[in-house]
């Protein structure tokens, strides 16, 4: 810790770093990246109330590996468990349901930070409630994370019962959404490609934590440990035209068909339900050596289906291939600076080519034309006058990093591309 300080007291400018998974450059520093996947000791934790204190390095998959044999699970989580619990708190993250339970500020007490004098702080709703919130969703800039207190759920086996409903179009997807709000999980996979009728089309799928009445046997029941699968991994870089509109339209279609064929409900293993992705080693290079960009945007309730139908209106007409499409349902949330409100969000993946960021501008200014804004996590090419367009609360973050004396000391590349 000493080390850690002497640093803090000593670089002109550094930002604190999890385990990669931003998209962008939101953890990177050119002069001072603080690696903290060394702070990653379990510390404490209450069977009573689910109350685990871990360091900030400590993955999410971590937890699920200690603690889902004992009947808990994290109580919200992204698309990938090799996430930190600095980085959940630094992005204030969003799971499949935000709808029901909030982002992971729902399920934090309290935060030990370290400020630029060095010292560490301890903030939670009731104690220096200003940096605590603004240090949820504040993407690292307000100290570097040290510790932290959350609350997991207690859950009777390590199943989810998925409901798959094949939805046409984004009106039909909508509706199952909203007519799903008691649903603890819900998520869809959406044809970005799709036109006419076929707008928007979707697989909605909503989850339940399986209890033992719901599981075939006493002894899936009793047992948490599910047979590991064989990993998927891409092996090289995929060549640019493997990701061409025609390639990527056929495989939509196949897929929603192939989702279609197989709804109703199932039992399906926790990772399959909430880390898809992480089974596939490599994924990323499925876009090729120049890599991808991420599109998500948050989309207010009242002007959801408008922003989205002319989103996947552009997208579709645009011929942009996008794979990785999901669209999910936003709660109520009222914060300093966190990503979501109610409302929906929509995730587009592109390549990065000259056609691709032409799109995304495009986007933008759809986001920015409906109310919308955009996610700090997945950003890697917004400017600052876009994100000023679409969030108000800017110049407030900043103001008080400017009053804490954190602004010129906590800073990233992209702080500083975005004027934070």
């Amino acid at each position: 810790m000493d080390a850690l300080r002497d640093l803090v007291l000593s670089e002109p400018h550094l930002v604190a770093r999890g385990n990669g998974r931003a998209y962008g450059d939101s953890a990177i520093n050119t002069s001072a990246t603080i690696e903290t996947q060394h702070f990653n000791r379990m510390i404490a934790f209450d069977p009573d109330t689910g109350q685990l204190v871990a360091e900030a390095g400590v993955l999410l998959g971590d937890i699920i590996a200690a603690f889902l044999p004992r009947g808990w699970f994290p109580r919200v989580t992204p698309g990938t468990k090799f996430v930190t619990i600095g980085g959940a708190i630094a992005a204030d993250v969003h799971g499949k349901n935000h709808h029901k339970d909030g982002s992971f500020r729902a399920c934090v007490d309290w935060i030990d930070i370290m400020g630029a004098d060095g010292e560490i702080r301890r903030c939670s709703r009731e104690e220096d409630a200003t940096l605590f919130d603004h240090t949820l969703g504040g993407m690292g800039l307000t100290g570097i994370i040290l510790r932290a207190a959350i609350r997991l759920r207690p859950v009777e086996t390590a199943w989810i019962r998925q409901t798959t409903i094949a939805a046409p179009n984004l009106q039909s997807a909508m509706a199952a959404f909203e007519a799903a709000q008691d649903a603890t999980y819900s998520v869809a996979w959406i044809d970005c490609l799709g036109a006419g009728g076929n707008l928007g089309r979707s697989l909605v799928m909503l989850g339940e934590h399986a209890e033992c009445s719901d599981l075939p046997s006493v002894q899936a029941c009793a047992s948490f440990n599910i047979k590991s699968k064989r990993k998927l991994s891409i092996p090289l870089d995929f060549p640019a035209f493997t990701l061409n509109g025609l390639i990527v339209r056929v495989f939509n279609s196949l897929y929603y068909w192939a989702g279609a064929r197989k709804k109703g409900e199932q039992l399906v293993d926790w990772d399959s339900y909430f880390y898809p992705l992480d089974a596939i080693l490599g994924w990323n290079r499925i876009y090729g050596r120049k890599g991808f960009a991420q599109f998500q945007c948050a989309l207010p309730l009242q002007q959801a289906e408008a922003g989205l139908t002319a989103l996947l209106t552009e997208t579709s007409k645009a011929g942009a291939g996008s794979f990785l499409a999901v669209l999910k349902r936003f709660g109520k949330q009222n914060s300093a600076f966190s990503f979501p409100m109610e409302g929906y969000t929509l995730a587009l993946d592109f390549p990065v080519n000259a056609k691709s960021l032409a799109l995304l501008e495009r986007l933008d200014k759809i986001t920015v034309d409906h109310g919308g804004r955009f996610y700090l996590a997945k950003d890697s090419r917004m400017t600052a006058a876009t994100l000023r367009a679409s969030d108000p609360r800017v110049d407030g973050f900043k103001a008080q990093r400017k009053s804490q004396g954190l602004a010129t000391l906590f800073q990233s590349a992209q702080s500083e591309r975005l004027d934070l």
